[in-house]
């Protein structure tokens, strides 16, 4: 199954692109999406726990099982000041 996923903020910069094409087997989770990311973006690995997911507009956890043509939006935490 194909699932896009969309970077934002600094993860954009750190990646060279907004967004990505994953392909995962039919039943995957976020937590087997990320390891898909990492593979293809190193450079966001070691942000991983500090990364707020979503599917659509809702947030999710790691083992949120994906379904094909999901959305996904990788945010780094938010920043006030």
């Amino acid at each position: 199954m194909r699932v896009t996923v969309h970077l934002w903020s600094y993860f954009r910069d750190l990646a060279g692109t907004a967004r990505l094409e994953i392909e995962l087997p039919v039943g995957s989770s976020i937590a087997q999406l990320l390891d898909a990311v990492y593979r293809v973006q190193p450079k966001l690995a070691g942000l991983r726990k500090s990364t707020l997911i979503a599917v659509g507009v809702d947030y999710q956890r790691a083992d949120y099982p994906l379904q094909p043509g999901d959305e996904v939006s990788l945010f780094p935490p938010v920043q006030g000041g």
